[in-house]
């Protein structure tokens, strides 16, 4: 290998192209390979780049330098060579020049297109169609990105030159060659992309952004270039039409893109967010709504013929995307639409284009408000179909959330046309739209495999119960507007009116009571919540109300609906049971099979009498119906008895006591307002207490119901409002059961309510994007902004160079930049000096290289120069950068005797000597402090509610525990006293804990903080914080100082995550609270918990030894009541009179008397300190 290193090495140096080509091939060979050729790199670099060479020579090069990392000295010489290639009057040397721009690091960019900018310019105008090319397409690559925008904040000049190599990319839009207009279409393109999908303040090449100005420059480009499209659409729409079919693609977003702009709105936005000095007149852009709409028309006419006359899928679906996007505008026609709609669906039919099978369902559902009704309807089925074939779960749960909303807003929007006088259209209640055969069948099935009718059913309830709350308010026009509007349209904003579809909801989904979906109760628990939220709103209890009470006829038949779906449900309970009685007789050899619908039975059959007996209305039961076993009252009664004397299978495997204590709830209510349920009950409830296998808990909370029931029936006429008061609650799906048991089908549960729940709130509720905030709330709105954090000094006070750093971070994209300031504090001109990064811990660079060398140039005196680097981070683990500083004192400086005299002028001595670099001499070299990132920073908040976090807490496996004190001043009761004015010290140590990225579950009066936070990567952690105060009362001068001792507990999911945070105790403490709590060894804990109740059992020695002897005629008076009183009294009357002794015979005493609030506070301590010996026990013990 070394043999062939040196062939190429001396191939690069001979002055034959086809020779230096061939070895540039063969380099590339080996650096596919995989092989290290970065001494052949550094060869390439010297001989090739930094010499006169043919273009092929050139270009092959250059793809070399991106295959493999160059050191800083050789980026400089690569920058030098480009810069003398640009000025060579072979345009295709200055191409290939041109077209490694864009792989130059971005801290030496800045330097290159400024000092070049001329030489760029000039490429514009170049004949040669090749270097038009390179010259627009690179730089559309390069102005594009957030670390040129950066560069352009602090240098106006830049700015300006950027600007204007913008215009002349739009103008190469018009050029005559097909390559360079195609290639300026899509860098118009990309900076459009760019600017729409930006977050702010994110990832610029390599740093982030920290300013607010690179949204108005950027703004900027974005307006000009608008304005440059809609002025020449025409002239661009006919040069679009003449470019090669297959290059026709790329003109189609960016005239979509400005268009739409104007026509909406947009333009006007982004003027105001760009702060240009020039205010446009946007009635210059023809700003008449009626131009703007002929506008629109001109596109849409220009692109439809591609939609049924093209053959090329990605063609025929990218031009129907882009309509989607223009029917959207204000007037935009529902034909627009349905024509790009029924274009893209025919792709899936034609099973063209299979790649894109999600996306083409993914600009369907969610453009399918832009139909008409009858289309929508007529589509509807399909869609189910389609989105059931459908392999990602999230996109998936994407396309069922769209439709189940098209669903609620053509139910709603058909019902409301039909009361404003419009013509009926069939098929638009919810009962039509799902009456498909394969989702009957899905529905109607006990047994399936297929998780998406589970899926169906949730995502359908859930967007109930998102109707039901307050629509979100939409400023601005769009897609999102319009479906706002016609769900406002169809509740006509009535409080109630969400409860007409849900009614229909909970029909169409009830054969879903019926399921085994092996364990898995999501699904039902989502339909009963909402059928149980329905009866509450309409009183179902109380009967079906009457015309003379005030209701109406829609009241009236809703209530109707609801009781005879009650009913149904009653039969549903009832065949549930003979189900499995029949699978158990009939199919005795599948008996594994009949035990799992057994096992799956008492799950929903607890929960589905909870829903019915809570809101049936049990007084109008037909009495003389009191002996049929079909009778709803028997039934439930019935089935109440087969949970409570259920001994097929283990508690541990069904969770059968939880549902015990929920049918125990059930039969206390249910007993409670209606006298012959409570007689049947009383007679199950005492059977239960008998039965031997029945718990002492269970017996106990029976023995407790009977007596209600009992009182209840002794006093029918004083009932009190707590017993009989429908709450319209279901405790099962937000687990307010007190019992609960871990459940293999449960993990199954919560990560499909998880996808559902993303789903619908990303649908119904998405959070706004930092580009939609600074549009809607106007240039001011900096809240989305970063802020840079405080920086932190790295050197010295005698140190040579002051260097300070701040870090920036991107959790999306698992990233991080260190911003460095150095500044020269010596008198002399430092011409170069180096800063070296080195990594440790789970951190990388982004080009793979174990160091950052950063090259600074001619540092005056007392002048700052800024550079950044940027790190990825693999894993949750600690980081830090080290530093190095090297300034080289003599750099520029000649060594005598490198000057010489050469006898033969060979080329090898020519190149040698051009070659010849000054000498640098011996740097010296500067080490800094380490800049640690704190291991709370890879952490995100994460919001869950205090009964999920308590549910998950047991759950998690990896555990850590240790203690952290502060001090603080003032005693217990002044800290008390200041707590009702905002001002407690308790807390102080842990203030800086609110600004930290952990979201604050709950807190407990008894100083008990408990926090959620989750893992750039997905690791849950979750953290509890016990705190006890102790007064010091060893004080000289002002209030007494206090000592607060923290327990802190912290879980997570993963044990790597825990060995991290317990590896280094103290800086986790640190970084938790900015340095303001000490962690204390488990050894220096028991020795002060020892010295405390030492002390404790002293003072109370002192006391006990500080009481005054009885004096003895009280005793013989004692004495003498002994031979009179009984025992009892004789026992009565000597704690009295020893009581009343003390009181009045006390004697003169020194010691101080605790206060009320002072043995409270010692009383919680004692009980904290009890807990935390407890936990210490049982720290070894492994729960298996």
């Amino acid at each position: 290998m070394d043999i062939l290193f040196a062939q190429i090495q001396a191939d690069l140096r001979s002055n034959d192209a086809l020779r230096q080509s061939g070895a540039l091939l063969q380099a590339l060979q080996q650096s596919a390979a995989g092989r290290d050729i970065s001494v052949i790199a550094k060869s390439a670099v010297e001989e090739i780049v930094a010499s006169p060479a043919s273009a092929v020579s050139k270009k092959l090069a250059f793809d070399l330098i991106r295959s493999t990392r160059l050191t800083t000295d050789l980026w400089e010489i690569v920058c030098t060579g480009i810069h003398n290639d640009l000025e060579f009057p072979d345009p295709d040397v200055t191409a290939a020049a041109v077209s490694i721009l864009a792989a130059i690091p971005s801290y030496r960019l800045g330097k290159l297109i400024t000092d070049s900018n001329k030489e760029i310019s000039s490429c514009f105008d170049s004949t040669s169609d090749n270097l038009r090319f390179s010259i627009t397409e690179t730089l559309g690559c390069i102005l594009a990105r957030d670390d040129l925008v950066t560069l352009c904040e602090n240098n106006i000049n830049l700015l300006d030159k950027v600007s204007n190599w913008w215009t002349r990319i739009g103008q190469n839009m018009l050029d005559k060659a097909d390559n360079v207009s195609k290639v300026a279409f899509e860098s118009v393109g990309r900076l459009f992309q760019e600017f729409e999908s930006k977050r702010m303040s994110r990832l610029a090449g390599d740093k982030l952004v920290d300013s607010e100005n690179s949204v108005a420059i950027r703004s900027n480009w974005v307006s000009s270039m608008v304005e440059f499209v809609w002025k020449r659409r025409n002239a661009l729409m006919a040069r679009s039409l003449i470019l090669p079919v297959e290059s026709f693609r790329s003109s189609v977003y960016p005239l979509v893109y400005a268009v739409k702009s104007v026509a909406s709105g947009s333009l006007e936005a982004f003027q105001k967010l760009s702060r240009s000095s020039k205010k446009t007149n946007t009635s210059n852009l023809d700003s008449s709504k009626a131009e703007r709409f002929v506008g629109v028309s001109d596109v849409v006419t220009h692109l439809a013929p591609f939609l049924s006359s093209s053959l090329d899928p990605s063609l025929i679906f990218e031009v129907g995307i882009n309509m989607l996007y223009l029917a959207d505008v204000p007037g935009g026609k529902p034909e627009w639409a349905s024509a790009s709609i029924i274009a893209v669906l025919t792709l899936w039919d034609r099973q063209e284009f299979s790649s894109a099978r999600e996306s083409i369902v993914r600009a369907v559902v969610t453009n399918l408000h832009l139909l008409d009704l009858s289309m929508q309807v007529s589509l509807f089925k399909r869609l189910l179909l389609m989105v059931r074939n459908l392999r990602a779960e999230s996109d998936r749960m994407h396309a069922l959330a769209c439709i189940c909303r098209t669903a609620l807003c053509v139910d709603l929007f058909a019902k409301e046309s039909v009361r404003r006088g419009q013509k009926p259209l069939s098929g638009t209640d919810i009962a039509s739209l799902f009456e498909d055969t394969r989702i009957k069948d899905d529905l109607n099935t006990v047994t399936s495999k297929n998780l998406f009718r589970e899926e169906l059913v949730a995502t359908l309830v859930e967007s109930c119960f998102q109707l039901s709350l307050p629509l979100p308010e939409q400023k601005n026009s769009g897609m999102e507007s319009r479906v706002i509007g016609a769900l406002a349209y169809g509740t006509g904003y009535g409080a109630l009116n969400w409860t007409e579809p849900a009614l229909e909801v909970v029909e169409v989904c009830r054969p879903c009571v019926k399921w085994d979906c092996e364990g898995r109760t999501y699904a039902v628990d989502c339909y009963l919540k909402l059928l149980v939220r329905l009866c509450h709103i309409f009183d179902t209890r109380g009967g079906v109300k009457r015309v003379k009470d005030g209701a109406s006829q829609d009241q009236i038949l809703n209530e109707t609906r609801l009781q005879n779906l009650q009913r149904q449900l009653v039969n549903d309970l009832l065949e549930v049971r003979d189900r499995m009685f029949r699978n158990f007789l009939f199919f005795f050899p599948f008996l594994c099979g009949c035990l799992s619908g057994q096992v799956n039975t008492p799950r929903i059959a607890a929960r589905l009498i909870w829903a019915i007996s809570e809101h049936i209305d049990l007084e109008g039961l037909d009495p003389l119906l009191a002996d049929d076993p079909e009778d709803a009252l028997n039934i439930i009664i019935s089935k109440i008895h087969k949970i409570l004397f259920n001994a097929d299978s283990s508690a541990t495997e069904t969770n059968k006591l939880q549902d015990v204590q929920a049918v125990l709830l059930c039969a206390q209510r249910l007993g409670s307002r209606n006298a012959r349920a409570g007689q049947l009950l009383t007679k199950e409830l005492e059977d239960f207490r008998a039965d031997p296998l029945t718990d002492s808990v269970n017996k106990h909370q029976a023995r407790m119901i009977l007596q209600r029931i009992k009182y209840v029936s002794s006093h029918s006429d004083d009932k009190w409002a707590g017993v009989s008061e429908a709450r319209g609650d279901y405790p099962f799906s937000h687990h307010k059961l007190t019992v609960q048991f871990y459940e293999g089908s449960a993990a199954q549960d919560r990560k499909l309510e998880g996808l559902v729940h993303k789903a619908i709130l990303e649908l119904w509720r998405p959070d706004p994007s930092e580009l939609t905030l600074l549009l809607t709330k106007g240039a001011d709105a900096t809240t989305s902004l970063k802020v840079p954090p405080n920086a932190h000094t790295l050197t010295g006070s005698s140190d040579p160079c002051y260097v300070e750093a701040y870090h920036l971070s991107d959790p999306s994209d698992g990233r991080i930049t260190l911003h460095l300031k150095v500044l020269n504090l010596t008198e002399m001109e430092l011409n170069r000096v180096d800063i070296r990064v080195g990594l440790s811990g789970a951190s990388y660079f982004m080009d793979g290289s174990p160091q950052a060398v950063r090259q600074l140039r001619d540092l005056n005196s007392q002048e700052p120069v800024l550079c950044s680097v940027t790190l990825g981070v693999s894993h949750f683990e600690r980081c830090a950068l080290w530093v190095q500083v090297l300034y080289y004192p003599f750099h520029g400086h000649d060594i005598a005797g490198h000057e010489g005299d050469y006898a033969e002028e060979d080329q090898q001595i020519i190149r040698q000597r051009r070659n010849l670099k000054p000498e640098l001499g011996e740097p010296v070299i500067m080490r800094c402090q380490p800049y640690k990132i704190p291991l709370t920073e890879l952490l995100l908040p994460h919001k869950i509610s205090p009964v999920e976090y308590f549910r998950l807490w047991p759950s998690l496996p990896a555990m850590v525990e240790f203690t952290g004190t502060y001090t603080y001043e003032g005693s217990g009761f002044k800290a008390t006293a200041a707590q009702q004015y905002g001002s407690s010290p308790f807390l102080s140590g842990l203030r800086s804990l609110s600004s930290k990225p952990f979201h604050r579950v709950c807190s407990h009066i008894i100083r008990t903080l408990c926090f959620a936070a989750k893992t750039w990567h997905g690791g849950f952690v979750g953290m509890m914080i016990f705190g006890a105060s102790e007064v010091s009362r060893n004080v000289d001068l002002g209030d007494e100082t206090t000592a607060m001792i923290c327990k802190f507990v912290v879980r997570a999911s993963d044990a790597a995550i825990i060995k991290e945070v317990g590896s280094d105790l103290q800086s986790w403490c640190d970084d938790l609270t900015d340095g303001g709590v000490e962690y204390m060894p488990e050894d220096e804990v028991k020795v002060a918990a020892a010295e405390r109740l030492r002390v404790s059992m002293e003072r109370i020695a002192i006391l006990k030894a500080a009481q005054p002897p009885p004096k003895a005629p009280k005793i013989e008076e004692e004495e003498v009541k002994d031979d009179v009183d009984s025992d009892d009294d004789d026992v009565v009357d000597k704690k009295e009179s020893g009581e009343d002794g003390k009181k009045k015979h006390k004697g003169p005493t020194t010691l101080f008397e605790l206060t009320p609030e002072e043995v409270e506070h010692r009383a919680l301590q004692t009980a904290v300190l009890q807990e935390w010996h407890a936990l210490c026990k049982d720290r070894n013990t492994k729960v298996k």
